[in-house]
């Protein structure tokens, strides 16, 4: 029987900056999968602006969990970002260890080498802890290093090989054994280069894109919607990857052309009909 299929998105929603529920929702519902956000912090402007509001949602997590269970509701898959607290994590991980459907861990904590100001030790820690459950993990090159517990190399650059060792011992943690590591620097690229290393169950692939303008609010975001989005409907790892840096790389530029701040966001909007 044709059916719909559904993603849960258990990330913040952010009033303005382009960023987390915000963005990856009218991108995923572009590529025909129905999405349900399950709301772990509300925020009025994203952590990139100096004033922001905040409102964590630790406290609704349980209950909003148990609306959705006694309703009977499944989902294809559920996916996991920004959390507002260890406690919060803790409630999704009891959750998944119940609830049959893929999982997509990204496991959002830090950029450049540094741990998000909102972020505390024992989130990074709880974070770990849902990678048992994972079928899919996508973190940049500081939260790759913060799952493992290793140290962030210097100037962030990384060879193919040291990538490859990152990659694979997420994976060994993971029930699905796939991984990518978005948005790195390679010692073996004069810095025009930006690139994804993904990693399928054993199965390598670096995928290069020309670097375009600096870096910007939710474009990791926009990256992940479209890679699960795609994978979930069927593509290999590689492709839905290669599809979603594509699509990234055009919103970047396009941001560029408007002379956007760079904490605006991408405007995205520009190119949703054409994703399919």
């Amino acid at each position: 029987m044709l059916r719909q299929k559904r993603i849960a998105l258990i990330n913040d929603i952010t009033g303005f900056g382009r960023c987390s529920v915000t963005v990856e929702l009218p991108i995923i519902s572009a590529l025909k999968i129905q999405v349900c956000p399950l709301p772990t912090a509300l925020l009025s402007v994203h952590t990139g602006f100096e004033n922001y509001f905040l409102d964590d949602f630790t406290d609704r997590t349980q209950v909003y969990l148990d609306s959705w269970r006694k309703n009977n509701l499944t989902f294809d898959a559920l996916a996991t970002g920004f959390f507002g607290s260890a406690a919060q994590i803790e409630i999704v991980r009891r959750h998944l260890q119940t609830f049959p459907a893929t999982v997509i861990v990204d496991p959002v904590m830090g950029d450049h080498g540094k741990i998000y100001k909102s972020y505390t030790r024992d989130m990074c820690r709880s974070l770990r802890n849902l990678l048992e459950f994972a079928d899919l993990v996508t973190p940049n090159l500081t939260e790759a290093c913060e799952l493992l517990g290793v140290a962030y190399p210097v100037g962030g650059v990384v060879s193919d090989s040291e990538l490859a060792t990152l990659a694979a011992n997420i994976a060994a943690k993971t029930r699905g054994g796939r991984v990518i590591i978005t948005g790195v620097a390679t010692d073996f690229d004069d810095g025009s280069n930006i690139a994804n290393f993904v990693f399928d169950r054993g199965q390598v692939d670096l995928i290069a894109s020309k670097k375009i303008g600096g870096d910007r609010s939710g474009a990791g975001d926009a990256f992940f919607a479209v890679t699960a989005a795609s994978w979930l409907n069927g593509e290999t790892l590689s492709d839905a990857t290669r599809k979603a840096a594509q699509f990234v790389g055009k919103c970047i530029a396009h941001a560029e052309k408007l002379n956007l701040p760079w904490n605006y966001g991408l405007p995205f909007e520009e190119f949703l009909t054409e994703l399919r």
